[in-house]
């Protein structure tokens, strides 16, 4: 596998570290989870299935787990000795914590040279919002990205993913990629600032016209991304079911209103999204309310067009296209797991579905390091590991 051989300590919480090392986890990094005297929070949020929580098994599958007390000085003594063995470390506390735990960068550094130091943090390490507390929403709220998610009143409401932890852990895995294959190179490391809300930022290219061009915000119901647009919308069918047109190009337009009869209706499409593509939205939209959802997928069956029924995850899930792609797993207890999105054809990843129980590795990993039986037995006595 690609990663075999890299070493990753990765001491974040909840869902951007986890998720990111995870990818490297499935890929054959050895994931080194230190968790808290009190584990990981994620064990016990949401719905449990089998022994873990669902969140935390697609978080921590294939990983090793060290508990680890840092706040005693044989617990930082000993997360050292395991980085100066390592490659990265990965950490997602609010800037100034790991400085006063004693294991800010430049500290490890003096250890470890080679470590590649990943924090993920709201607002990174630098800048007014440094030390502002933030999750998911906020940091979406503050980067304007939560004011597209407006219905048609107007009102912004919550998101409906998380987009500033998905985009800060895929940035964290490219970030963390690039300074390995330099790590390779020199044998040095590097320090690598992620931050939710540049990552939410650096993704907004095809967004940023009104922004950049006109220096005014978005009017998203007149948008192409948000309603704007006619073939870009979403339509209610008559058995209370939602269709969705996904494309604006104008042979997708002229195919359906070629076949609808309302060739009258496409010059209209080529018109900016806004006020002057209504006649056509109010027409989808009576074509749809006269059919089932069942209807309209047969109707639309033979034509060249972005379309797609709405669908809930569970109905996503169960679609024959994501066991064809291998998006779910299931492991030798047939418990479900998400695949991994990342597939190569020569290296693919071979998924380790063991999840670790809370310091299932801790006397292990100790050990590897030089401790010996003795020295481990007090380290756990005294709630170390």
């Amino acid at each position: 596998m690609k990663l075999a051989g890299v070493t990753v300590v990765d001491l974040s919480m909840f869902l951007p570290g986890p998720h990111f090392t995870l990818m490297m986890a499935d890929h054959g990094a050895d994931v080194i989870r230190i968790e808290p005297p009190a584990g990981e929070p994620s064990r016990d949020y949401g719905l449990r299935l089998g022994e873990h929580s669902v969140w935390f098994r697609n978080t921590h599958r294939g990983k090793r787990s060290l508990k680890l007390n840092l706040k005693d000085p044989r617990g930082k003594a000993l997360l050292l000795k395991l980085l100066a063995k390592a490659d990265v470390l990965v950490e997602g506390f609010r800037p100034g914590v790991m400085k006063r735990l004693g294991l800010d960068y430049e500290t490890v550094r003096a250890h470890a040279p080679q470590i590649i130091y990943c924090s993920i943090s709201a607002f990174g390490q630098t800048g007014p919002y440094r030390d502002k507390p933030a999750h998911d929403m906020a940091v979406q709220a503050l980067a304007g990205t939560l004011g597209f998610n407006r219905g048609q009143d107007g009102a912004p409401t919550n998101p409906g993913l998380p987009a500033a932890d998905i985009t800060s852990s895929m940035f964290a895995l490219s970030g963390v990629l690039m300074a390995l294959l330099k790590q390779r190179e020199t044998g040095l490391g590097d320090y690598v600032d992620i931050a939710m809300h540049d990552s939410l930022l650096a993704w907004t290219p095809n967004y940023t016209g009104p922004a950049f061009a006109e220096h005014r915000a978005h009017d998203v119901k007149n948008e192409r991304n948000w309603g704007g647009g006619a073939f870009y919308n979403i339509y209610r069918t008559s058995d209370d079911e939602w269709m969705v047109l996904g494309g604006m190009e104008h042979h997708f337009c002229a195919n359906f209103l070629h076949k609808a009869g309302r060739p009258d209706l496409i010059p209209l499409c080529d018109l900016p999204p806004g006020a002057g593509q209504q006649p056509v939205k109010d027409f989808l939209r009576e074509f749809f309310g006269a059919r089932t959802q069942a209807e309209a997928l047969a109707w639309l069956s033979d034509l060249d067009v972005c379309y797609a029924p709405l669908r809930s995850l569970v109905e996503s899930f169960d679609d024959p296209n994501t066991a064809g792609r291998e998006m779910l797993l299931h492991d030798e207890q047939g418990l479900p797991h998400i695949g991994t999105a990342i597939k190569f054809t020569r290296e693919p990843a071979q998924i380790g579905f063991k999840v670790p129980a809370l310091g299932e590795h801790s006397r292990q990993i100790a050990q590897a390091l030089g401790y010996s039986d003795d020295e481990v037995g007090q380290l756990v006595r005294d709630g170390v590991i």
